[in-house]
């Protein structure tokens, strides 16, 4: 008896301790910094000079007539869009050719797929930097191409964008693939039993099963999308000029280069505003879907 409310009573203890990490693990690290990006964005806040006076609105104010705001959101949504759609597409065709031709090396293509989703994301930019020189880059001698990419106010941002999908399409292809092996056998027999084309059975079948799936890859995308800073600091630094400067870059050069505190942290709340109504949208969408289904 001793020995069972001891254990009961170690249970008990660990269940305390547990919950007392998340709570401040939350707190620190997710809740705080939240409460002061949200009172910072009402101050004019330059912790150089210990600077932190109350000015209401006037950051989003100016923030909301900065063209330069505008136009690194704009970047951010081409940006995000096109990541978006390009790692669902490859990921899930990809996760098709592998459950239905090479099912039997889908284990070994999986971790090959996948592993530039894990490399870090510095070493690929600095890679990836070398494949797009002018003078010696793989893509422009492979292709014979004549593109000064990362300099081209044209090419600049498209470059980053096709770099950032060769990198993330795997984590796509292992959650589709994952996805695709959890659908029920008995559906794909009885359309095959009625003579269901391949086409058909993915419009009619695959595709409304794996919306869940869908969903799951494009809001995560999204978020990580809308958030994107790592490539775009050690590839471009935001240029040439401002045609890379995104939402993220935008909010690091106030913060930490000018020291406008105040003005980053309106940026930043903007930004969590418009990530969760994006997120809401997408639930949304796929719920009237399904309800239609």
């Amino acid at each position: 008896m001793k020995d069972k409310t001891l254990q009961q009573s170690n249970i008990f203890s660990l269940r305390n301790i547990t919950i007392v990490f998340l709570v401040g693990y939350f707190g620190i690290f997710i809740i705080y910094p939240i409460y002061k990006a949200f009172a910072g964005s009402f101050h004019d806040w330059n912790p150089l000079i210990g600077k932190y006076d109350f000015i209401g609105l006037e950051n989003f104010k100016s923030v909301l007539t900065n063209n330069l705001f505008w136009s690194s959101i704009t970047n951010t949504f081409i940006f995000s869009f096109f990541s978006v759609v390009f790692r669902i597409i490859i990921g899930l065709g990809l996760a098709m050719l592998l459950y239905s031709k090479l099912a039997r090396f889908k284990t070994f293509f999986r971790g090959m797929f996948y592993m530039p989703t894990i490399t870090p994301l510095v070493a690929v930019s600095f890679v990836w930097m070398w494949l797009y020189n002018p003078q010696f880059g793989l893509i422009n001698k492979v292709f014979d191409l004549d593109i000064n990419w990362l300099r081209d106010p044209n090419w600049a941002l498209p470059a980053i964008i096709i770099m950032t999908i060769w990198k993330d399409f795997g984590y796509a292809t292992v959650i589709f693939l994952g996805g695709l092996m959890g659908l029920p056998d008995e559906v794909f027999e009885a359309a095959d039993m009625d003579g269901a084309s391949r086409w058909q059975r993915f419009v009619h079948i695959t595709w409304p099963l794996l919306k869940p799936t869908t969903l799951f890859v494009t809001i995560t995308s999204l978020i990580t999308y809308l958030q994107a800073y790592v490539q775009i600091l050690i590839m471009t630094e935001g240029g040439p000029g401002t045609s890379t400067y995104v939402i993220s870059y935008l909010i690091f050069d106030e913060a930490f280069v000018k020291y406008n505190f105040g003005t980053a942290s309106a940026m930043a709340i903007i930004l969590f505003v418009l990530i969760g109504i994006l997120t809401a949208i997408m639930f949304k969408i796929t719920g009237e879907s399904e309800g239609l289904a």
